[in-house]
């Protein structure tokens, strides 16, 4: 497994500090996060999962605690929208540049307007997808933020 990718690469420029961390990624889990987060050892709220979303019908990024669902009506609400809806893996797969299971907010093919949920910052450290499945990077969720020019707001249900 490449411990490098577009994401860490984001991280680095950004000088974000971060830990690489990886585990054995299972395609045939039922919740990717909460896979991950058995795998690491990790409560399922320090593990982050990424998804794309389309407010209004533009795209748009949301990372969240694996043990949550995203509200589509907070996350409309969030970036001053009317509706949302979860995008498609295939278009979120073209628009990312990254493969589900393994889609990190970080080094995306494009920069899409992201909103982090205002429980990831009860937490230390949280754990985000590094752009690989498998990879997980670890690091400080106020960093993560400011790297992403993340707004922080109250996108669970």
């Amino acid at each position: 497994m490449a411990r490098t990718t577009r994401a860490t690469g984001a991280l680095d420029r950004a000088g974000v500090a971060y830990r690489v961390a990886t585990y054995d990624y299972d395609p045939s889990a039922d919740r990717i996060g909460l896979a991950a987060a058995e795998a690491l050892g990790a409560e399922p709220g320090r593990v982050l999962k990424t998804l794309m979303a389309q407010v209004d019908g533009k795209p748009v990024c949301v990372v969240l605690p694996s043990d949550r669902e995203v509200s589509m009506k907070k996350l409309a609400a969030a970036f001053g929208g009317k509706s949302a809806e979860m995008m498609k893996p295939q278009d979120a797969e073209r628009v990312t540049g990254y493969h589900v299971g393994g889609v990190s907010p970080f080094g995306q093919k494009r920069v899409f307007p992201t909103a982090m949920a205002r429980e990831a910052l009860d937490h230390a450290q949280v754990f985000i997808n590094g752009g690989q499945r498998g990879l997980q990077v670890e690091l400080a969720p106020a960093d993560a933020v400011k790297a992403l020019a993340a707004k922080v707001a109250d996108v669970t249900a």
